[in-house]
């Protein structure tokens, strides 16, 4: 779409939420009348973009924090891809505010005009229809690109975008990277789009790897052959304590069953990568058992674990006889 006035491109989505059911149904034709009538606002208003105090948004900061930290040096790698294509790169937290940035110096300037800033405020609520806002709102990758913003005064922007989750699978905040060069093609945008998505699972799998640092990583199964951020973290009784969302909507993995004492094996089945790691253990405690003439509480003690959690073993991986 070429560029139009803001009178005019408020007049397009208007007209576009008029025409009947068709393009009621389509998500950017929702989102726009989300921002029009659920958040009452004016596509033609040519205010400036929200921005949070330098109080509000240290906080925010402080609060991102774990995210952030594991994100520095994917940001910085990412903007060596996208820089030189006139983009910035932003790190949001869930409400939409960005709390990390890399950019050129060069173009710093138009950046923070654009509002393409920390502590400037897009969510969806405060500024229609954009691509970290929507993204947030309907919790999926997307670009909003030029003319599809709600607000006149956005429609020189293209914004690629993808939501991160941390390491309880709860939504974090979201990866952007935004252009205002008219020139942006559909490939490119495409291009942009594969490596944004790349680092938010990037970003996933390091938060989530610092908040289970003393754990065992594990690869979930099939699932991390689409999706490298599908992660589990195993402790040293092979009881899953952690799952990445990927991994949890691959393997039907929820807080409930993490807190049943959900074992490794049961949600990676016998034919996965842990499958030798299963036989292994099971070969350790076969020996602790042969050592101690069955006793199981002198095995639990050979092997460092309590006599519950041994039970607990034997039942899992099939091993009984006449202990005491």
């Amino acid at each position: 779409m070429g560029e139009r006035t803001g009178r005019d491109h408020g007049s397009l989505i208007r007209q576009a939420l008029d025409d009947g059911p068709g393009p009621a149904r389509s998500a950017l034709a929702a989102s726009w009348r989300r921002s029009l009538t659920l958040y009452g606002l004016d596509p033609e208003d040519h205010g400036q973009v929200e921005t949070l105090t330098e109080f509000q948004l240290r906080e925010a900061c402080e609060a991102a924090e774990p995210m952030v930290r594991a994100a520095r040096n994917v940001l910085d790698r990412l903007f060596l891809a996208v820089g030189d294509t006139g983009c910035c790169v932003l790190l949001t937290n869930a409400d939409g505010v960005p709390v990390e940035r890399r950019g050129a110096a060069a173009d710093d300037e138009t950046f923070h005009r654009w509002g393409l800033w920390p502590g400037a405020v897009w969510s969806e609520a405060a500024e229609g229809t954009n691509g970290i806002g929507t993204a947030l709102a309907e919790h999926r990758p997307l670009t909003i690109h030029r003319d599809q913003h709600f607000r006149s005064r956005n429609t020189a922007l293209s914004c690629t975008s993808h939501p991160i989750h941390d390491h309880l699978g709860r939504l974090a905040g979201l990866l952007d990277v935004s252009s205002c060069r008219a020139d942006a093609t559909a490939s490119v945008l495409g291009l942009i789009a594969a490596a944004v998505e790349d680092a938010a699972r990037a970003i996933e799998a390091q938060t989530f790897r610092q908040a289970f640092s003393g754990a065992r990583i594990v690869l979930a199964g099939e699932a991390a052959e689409r999706n490298a951020s599908a992660l589990l973290a195993v402790d040293r009784d092979d009881l899953v304590i952690g799952a990445t969302r990927a991994a949890r909507l691959a393997l039907s993995i929820t807080d409930e069953r993490m807190a049943g004492q959900l074992a490794a094996s049961e949600v990676l089945g016998a034919g996965s990568a842990e499958a030798g790691l299963t036989e292994a253990e099971r070969g350790a405690v076969r020996r602790a058992l042969a050592l101690s003439g069955g006793n199981v509480s002198a095995a639990s003690r050979a092997l460092g674990v309590s006599r519950a959690t041994l039970h607990r073993k034997l039942r899992r991986l099939g091993l009984g006889g006449d202990l005491h």
